[in-house]
Parts: structure tokens; C-alpha cells; sequence
């Protein structure tokens, strides 16, 4: 496909709840969008990012400045639509030249009725959020674009901070969605729906797991009707001390030693059954190229983020979990400011990590952990079958 994107002389502004201004053009859909601006760092993937359900309520900055040239495709989506809330972009691609486009970026988001802003200065904008923190924003475009400034900032000082959102409502399937294993089948999987992306059901699917993808408003008989051999939880937005059903329904997984792995939200779910702790980051980690130290190995990854909470808990040494769960460490830290990255419980089968293994945009460092959680499963059910035949043999 050869697509031609016609830059607009509609005028757009970003407004962010310091008073900061920066005027711009309408990129996308027309009108006004709220939410917390945050940056992502990756140079490509795009498609990915605008298709994570883990940015609801976000507006994403590109922190590349040339954005949209590949356009958008049929196969790369992570979920049923756009997520974010608006998108900033400094230059968008007049030209879609990629062979696998089906549609420019722009009609992507005009389709999905996500307002943008292009030809700012997102690099300024990138350095103000590393200086102050992540904060509202707005961006009015179109005819809102003249809206009175003090009620463009009225507007976003009264829309709703992140911390304290629960979003997970917004994201997760109505109902079970089953996907079949693709590779040597081991059991039922059970996958708490919290954002989760297509790219993880796939390879999880690969890994010989019958994939029931379950509402987030599920309970812990829900999860085992399905006779699952595992339980994961996956990525999503908002605040995890706002997700106390998830957590607490996680906690009688544990309790019923079924075997665990959570991504992202799910990692910061784990933290907080096993008793510790959650707090909002500064600005949080977003991008596929973010450094990450596996305590095990000592090997570092290059790893694919899009978080902005993060686990309070000792970087060093064994810990006992402040629940009862037994000794705890971190498996994980993150290199560039030594944030929690990963959990492993030392006493019952669960672990979880801060990133997104299956990084379909790569990088594919990660992706390991995958077969980590299939062989921790197998593991459990070789340990488990033995006491299932003493029990059917009147322990014998």
C-alpha cells in the first residue's frame, strides 16, 4: 500500500495542569481529550503501543519524531481498538510505504475518534515530564483549539488523576474467550483479563496452554471451573492499590498453591498479595528499550515497558512475605533507577516481572520467561501427581 497523509492547517494545542502551552496541529480525530501525559521511548512500534489497553487513559507522546511511515496493518494489532487516550507526535509521515499497510496511522486514529496533536516540540514537552512528573493534560483541536485558555486548563486541572483509577472495567472482555494451545498441550490456563495483549495469549498458547481468557470481575470458583493447572494475570491500567478484588482473589491462588505468573499490573497485583507496597513512579518506564538485570543470570536485557506504578520492596537479599507466602526476593532491577522489575516467590510456585515478555514489537530478550512459567508448571504437576495416586490409593 502507497497512502498519502495531507498535513492539516487545523489548529491543536496541548494544555498540561502547570499552565504549559504548546501549540500545534490536529492530528487524528477533531475535538478534546483528557488523561496523563506520559512519553514512550521505543523508535518503532507504534501499532503495538496505540493497541495496548495498558495506555487507557493515557496520552502517549512519541519521543521519535517521525512517526506513522509503516502505517497501520490487519496483523499487529494487541487488542480489539486504540487504547490511548490521545496521541502527540512531532512529525507525522506524509507517505505510508510499508507493503503490509492497510491504512495510514492518521485514519487509524480518526477511525477510533483518538484526538492528536502534531508539529511540537515533544522533545520539550519529554523534558518537562522528566522534570516535574507525569501530569494531566488536554489536547483541544479543531474548533475546541479556541476555547478560552483558562477553561482548556480548568478542563484538565478537574479530569481525574491516575493515581487511585481503577480502569480495568474499561479494558477486560465481557465474557471467556478460549484460544486453543498450539504447541504440546499441558492444561488449562486461567488469564485474569486486565489489558491483557494478543501477543502474550499467543505465546502462552505456544506453550502446550488451553488460553481461557476470563473477565476481570471473575471469582476464585470461577477460575476453578475451568480446571486450571495455572493462574496469570496480565498487563493493565490504573492504580493496583485501586484493584483490591484482584488482589485479593490472587491471594486465595496462592493459598491454593496453584501455580503463578504475572506481567506487569500482575506483577505489582503479586507484590501487593505477597503484603508489600505499591507507589506511583515519576514519570514511569515506557518504550522497548529499557535495561533490565536479571539477578539469577547477572545477564542484562533490553526489555519492553509501560508502567507507572512500581513495587516497594527490598532490591537485596530474602525477604519474608509480610502475608505469609514465605520467602520472597526480587528477581529483577531496572538499570536506570534500580526499580523492582521482578518477584519470585521462593515458597510456593509464583513469580511475576515489571515488563511485557512477549514484546511482539521486540526486543525478544524476555521471552524466555514464557518456557520459565511452562517448566514451573509441568514441574508442579509432576510434584502433584504422585500425592493425587496416594489419595486415590487410600494412601498406600
Amino acid at each position: 500500500m502507497t497512502s498519502a497523509f495531507h498535513p492539516t492547517t487545523d489548529p491543536a494545542v496541548l494544555v498540561l495542569e502547570d499552565g504549559s502551552r504548546y501549540a500545534g496541529r490536529a492530528y487524528g480525530a477533531r475535538g478534546t481529550t483528557l488523561g496523563e501525559v506520559v512519553f514512550s521511548t521505543g523508535m518503532t512500534g507504534y501499532q503495538e503501543t496505540l493497541t495496548d489497553p495498558s495506555y487507557a487513559g493515557q496520552i502517549v507522546l512519541q519521543t521519535a519524531p517521525h512517526i506513522g511511515n509503516t502505517g497501520m496493518n490487519g496483523e499487529d494489532p494487541e487488542s480489539r481498538r486504540i487504547w490511548v487516550a490521545g496521541y502527540i507526535v512531532r512529525d507525522p509521515s506524509r507517505v505510508v510505504s510499508n507493503w503490509r499497510a492497510d491504512e495510514s496511522l492518521d485514519d487509524a486514529l480518526v477511525r477510533d475518534g483518538i484526538v492528536g496533536i502534531s508539529g511540537i516540540d515533544t522533545r520539550a514537552v519529554t523534558r518537562r515530564i522528566r522534570s516535574e512528573g507525569s501530569m494531566r493534560g488536554g489536547v483541544f483541536s479543531g474548533a475546541d483549539a479556541a476555547l478560552d485558555a483558562d477553561e482548556q486548563l480548568r478542563r484538565v486541572q478537574e479530569a481525574p488523576q491516575m493515581a487511585g483509577q481503577n480502569l480495568s472495567a474499561a479494558v477486560s472482555v465481557a465474557a471467556a474467550e478460549v484460544t486453543p494451545a498450539t504447541g504440546e498441550r499441558i492444561g488449562n490456563l486461567a488469564v485474569l483479563d486486565l489489558g491483557v495483549k494478543q501477543a502474550t495469549i499467543d505465546n502462552l498458547a505456544a506453550r502446550g496452554f488451553d488460553v481461557h481468557v476470563l473477565p476481570q470481575t471473575v471469582t476464585f470458583a470461577d477460575i476453578q471451573a475451568i480446571d486450571p493447572v495455572a493462574v496469570f494475570y496480565s498487563n493493565g491500567p490504573g492504580d493496583p492499590a485501586a484493584s483490591g478484588d484482584h488482589v485479593g482473589l490472587l491471594r486465595e491462588v496462592l493459598d491454593a498453591r496453584l501455580p503463578f505468573f504475572g506481567i506487569c499490573f500482575g506483577n505489582q497485583l503479586l507484590g501487593r498479595a505477597l503484603g508489600f507496597g505499591t507507589y506511583k513512579l515519576p514519570f514511569g518506564h515506557r518504550g522497548i528499550n529499557q535495561p533490565v538485570l536479571d539477578k539469577a543470570t547477572g545477564r542484562v536485557e533490553i526489555t519492553a515497558h509501560n508502567h507507572g506504578f512500581a513495587v516497594d520492596a527490598p532490591l537485596e537479599g530474602t525477604v519474608d512475605s509480610p502475608n505469609g507466602y514465605g520467602r520472597v526476593e526480587v528477581s529483577h532491577v531496572g538499570l536506570n533507577d534500580n526499580v523492582v522489575e521482578g518477584l519470585r516467590a521462593l515458597d510456593i510456585p509464583a513469580f511475576s516481572v515489571q515488563y511485557h515478555p512477549e514484546a511482539a514489537a521486540g526486543p525478544h530478550d524476555a521471552n524466555y520467561l514464557f518456557d520459565r512459567f511452562r517448566d514451573l508448571v509441568v514441574s508442579d504437576l509432576d510434584t502433584r501427581a504422585p500425592r493425587a495416586l496416594d489419595h486415590r490409593e487410600g494412601g498406600k
